[in-house]
């Protein structure tokens, strides 16, 4: 008897033998700008086992722009972004913190959190056999990033600056506020990110993380477990080294750039102790391989990481420019890979 959705991604979490890999796509603004009819008919045919609830952030009435188009836009933090290609996310080029006076009148976008309509979020989570799995604003790092400009940042971390974990701190507090917000709904999951990664090692020591950032997350994942929700993890680059402490932490399932990393070590020293979430290289495979290199690399992740028992989700991102192709291999692979395996 097939399963569904939502039974998969949990039996999948907690290595309870789904039918399948629980499948997962992301797509970049512009595949949905540009490409809506090829979105359309891919999902019809490859539809994901996660979604997300209808929910709506509230606004602060500093939002300026279009985020989604080029030019110039300004977020709910006061961050102004520019965005170089229609459907492609911009950088923070002016960030509003970057002199410290400025946190004289500086305030946090609280009216996000108080104003954000979640009147919908039970109904649609009780709606679906998907599995419901939230996201908001809770990433301190690149919120800091997007606040100081990153130059400012790294050097206020390398000094050590009461200023800057003042500031950490006041995030904090944000974001401890929105996890217990979505603790309190009838989600499966919520996800929280960080990019921490270069091509190589991470963006600073891991000392400094488990000092500065580690305890954070713990933070957010005590509220949630306690809530009994799953917890999902974003970051991109080689973050092979704090694996185990996303694991220690309760992480259930972490999404990382596995192409940048050792997938066979990462296997070795992590299989069967937490859910690989994706991906597939969306850096060259995806956009530039064949149809058969994409194949090629499901194959190795499947070989390395799959376990009938779970602990995989086959996720992959369709940026603006991939082939439909490509992104179809992706899943008709898996599909042939773990179907009743």
């Amino acid at each position: 008897m097939e399963m569904t959705s939502r039974e998969r991604v949990k039996r999948a979490l907690t290595f309870g033998r789904p039918d399948r890999v629980p499948r997962n796509l992301w797509a970049l603004p512009g595949v949905w700008m540009f490409r809506k009819e090829e979105m359309e008919e891919f999902n019809r045919a490859w539809p994901s086992d996660i979604a997300g609830p209808a929910i709506t952030f509230g606004r602060t009435g500093r939002e300026k722009g279009d985020p989604c188009h080029k030019g110039v836009y300004t977020d709910a933090w006061s961050c102004t972004w520019h965005v170089g290609e229609d459907g492609v996310v911009g950088e923070v080029k002016e960030p509003p913190l970057a002199d410290w006076s400025a946190m004289k009148t500086y305030k946090l976008p609280w009216e996000i959190l108080r104003n954000a309509d979640l009147s919908q979020v039970n109904r649609s989570c009780a709606e679906t056999d998907k599995f419901i799995l939230l996201g908001g604003e809770t990433r301190p790092f690149e919120r800091l990033q997007f606040l100081l400009g990153s130059e400012k940042l790294f050097v206020e971390l390398g000094y050590a600056t009461a200023e800057v974990r003042n500031l950490l701190a006041m995030l904090h507090e944000f974001f401890m506020e929105e996890m217990k917000t979505f603790a309190a709904t009838d989600v499966d999951g919520v996800s929280f990110m960080d990019d921490w990664g270069s091509q190589r090692a991470l963006l600073i020591s891991p000392d400094m993380w488990r000092e500065l950032f580690k305890p954070l997350y713990a933070d957010y994942c005590s509220i949630l477990k306690r809530a009994g929700k799953f917890v999902f993890f974003h970051s991109d680059g080689h973050i092979a080294s704090i694996y185990p402490d996303l694991i220690e932490i309760g992480v259930n399932a972490v999404n990382s750039q596995l192409f940048c990393m050792d997938i066979e070590d990462l296997a070795r020293l992590y299989k069967g102790r937490i859910t690989f979430w994706g991906e597939i290289d969306r850096q060259r495979i995806l956009p530039f391989g064949t149809t058969e290199e994409v194949r090629q690399a499901v194959r190795r992740v499947h070989k390395a990481l799959w376990d009938p028992a779970g602990g995989v989700i086959a996720q992959c991102e369709w940026g603006v420019k991939d082939p439909r192709e490509n992104i179809e291999a992706v899943f008709d692979e898996w599909e042939r890979l773990t179907r009743g395996s």
